[in-house]
């Protein structure tokens, strides 16, 4: 294995050398206590050691075996590689292209329902982007209890109360801001990247005063506007008895004791409490934390006027919900927007199974790796995932997707992309939406 070392703003750093780009793994970009926000990294002593990828968020996995609790995902994207997890789990990836100069910056935000996920899993990776010209950082973030902690007794000296892990997201978009040039790419073009939560998570940052003017496009899969539109953020009060109960389950009575209970034993008990409530799910998604998200924060013109790339799988978690979402947001970006909203719909099936283009399927073309995957893909699935990945690349460059790799792709939201064994504008599945949402075919 080859290496590289490079000066940052922050310090020497080591990097992989690797036959087709520069890879950086496990960067801290903050640190952070328990319920606590957090504090970007301004520097360091010594070489940076970037050569091993950092610990995950606790999640569900870090504690029981994955195969088990998450077969379907475990076998798709986890299967053979190993994690470590940790609450100090603030860490970003890196993959630049050689001898990059002033590149564009694509940032990915994992999913997960803000409770599981990390930056590297097998289907995430940067190097096929790198190859193209764009830098790609991925971040882990915290999740569940210890990333979104919403109980009114925990404020943050910015006044916030909850979405910890929201305000980790901006501590490393501002740190990639700040340091990214140091690895030849361009802070004034940074495009955001989700899928799913992720996805709602960069919905949340397009109307983030704390980026106002910082971001250059949004590219939001399987997730576009499921809080603006249909999931409301709940207010932090609305949580107490979710927490209370929380605490009830841990054998604490107060918030400052379930700062210093172990781990496992608050991922338990906030694990006891989701069974023991009824519809729970808005507990543990972001609220209004009254500073990155607000009460007004999401309308219309709420939707900042930059180039958007919004698509849903057909097969889909709720594909028929999800198409509806994505369908409204492009109607109102042709109505506000001077800036395009290009969406599209994967519906390519994927060999070796009955479950379609299920939720996420999509991440392995985008990423271009497909060759990690257990399935007997075809060639058309390798041209399907050239063509998806060059549009990415081309969408960061130029806030526009469109590129020799594929046919013509119009702003239309009527009549979307379709990624296929026939690539190209052509009404919404929406038969198949509907059916494949009662049937929950894309739930895995």
């Amino acid at each position: 294995m080859n290496y590289i070392e490079m000066d940052t703003a922050c310090g020497k750093i080591r990097g992989i050398d690797t036959e087709k780009c520069l890879e950086f793994r496990g960067i801290r970009y903050a640190k952070a206590e328990r319920f606590g926000y957090p504090e970007q990294i301004k520097g360091w002593d010594g070489v940076y050691d970037a050569t091993e990828f950092g610990e995950c968020a606790y999640q569900h996995r870090a504690f029981e075996d994955d195969a088990t609790v998450n077969a379907f995902y475990h076998k798709e994207f986890r299967k053979g590689l190993s994690f470590t997890y940790s609450e100090d789990c603030l860490y970003l990836n890196i993959y630049a292209p050689k001898n990059a100069e002033n590149c564009p910056v694509l940032l990915y935000i994992h999913g997960g329902s803000f409770t599981g996920g990390s930056a590297n899993e097998g289907h995430i990776s940067g190097v096929r982007f790198a190859e193209n010209g764009v830098m790609m950082v991925a971040i882990n973030y915290r999740l569940g209890p210890f990333g979104f902690c919403s109980h009114p007794a925990i404020k943050g000296e910015n006044g916030a109360i909850g979405n910890q892990g929201l305000f980790d997201q901006v501590a490393a978009i501002q740190w990639v801001k700040e340091n990214i040039a140091s690895f030849g790419g361009n802070p004034d073009k940074i495009t955001l990247m989700g899928q799913s939560a992720g996805a709602m998570s960069v919905d949340i940052h397009i109307s983030n005063p704390l980026l106002k003017n910082q971001l250059s496009g949004a590219i939001l899969m399987s997730g576009a506007g499921l809080q603006r539109f249909l999931l409301k953020p709940l207010a932090p009060e609305k949580t107490v008895s979710f927490w209370e109960e929380i605490m009830k389950e841990a054998k604490v009575d107060s918030m400052e004791e379930l700062k210093q209970v172990e781990p496992k034993t608050l991922y338990y008990a906030w694990m006891a409490a989701c069974k023991n409530m009824k519809f729970s799910m808005p507990y543990t998604l972001p609220v209004y934390d009254g500073v990155l998200l607000q009460n007004g924060s999401f309308n219309k013109k709420g939707i900042d006027d930059v180039p958007y790339m919004i698509g849903v799988t057909s097969t889909d978690m709720m594909p028929i919900v999800l198409q509806r979402l994505a369908k409204k947001w492009g109607s109102y970006a042709s109505k506000n927007n001077t800036s395009k909203c290009y969406i599209y719909n994967f519906t390519r099936d994927l060999p070796g199974d009955e479950k379609g283009a299920w939720h996420s399927s999509d991440l392995l073309y985008a990423f271009s790796t497909l060759e990690f995957n257990w399935r007997p893909f075809e060639e058309i699935d390798y041209a399907i995932s050239n063509q998806f990945s060059d549009a990415i690349c081309a969408f960061a460059e130029n806030g526009n997707p469109n590129c020799k790799a594929m046919p013509e792709w119009r702003a239309d939201f009527r009549k979307p992309m379709h990624f296929c064994e026939h690539t190209g504008h052509a009404d919404w599945n929406t038969l198949k939406n509907l059916h494949s949402t009662f049937a929950y075919k894309g739930m895995g």
